[in-house]
């Protein structure tokens, strides 16, 4: 069973990111890969105390990696961003 504090895995950081967030009040987070955009919604509007507009979520693929005659593949994630009301924001730092 989820709970609101182990969906939300960590904020990503970027570059971009941080772009959308002052641009279009659009957050980026690491969540749960068994998260659905229902409970994504309701973690960030817990944990956050925002109001959410609309979510979007990407399951990202682990990349090949190579280390002299070893490989193996990093591991698989997903991605949620998350669109605020305009009135709303998050201060990550």
């Amino acid at each position: 069973m989820l709970n609101d504090y182990n969906i939300i895995i960590k904020p990503l950081i970027t570059e971009q990111g941080m772009h959308f967030a002052n641009t279009r009040s659009a957050y980026s987070f690491e969540v749960d890969k068994r998260a659905n955009k229902t409970q994504i919604k309701n973690a960030v509007e817990k944990i956050y105390s925002v109001k959410v507009l609309k979510v979007r979520t990407a399951n990202q693929r682990g990349k090949y990696r190579r280390r002299g005659l070893t490989h193996g593949m990093t591991p698989s994630w997903k991605k949620a961003v998350v669109y605020l009301q305009p009135d709303h924001h998050i201060d990550l730092f």
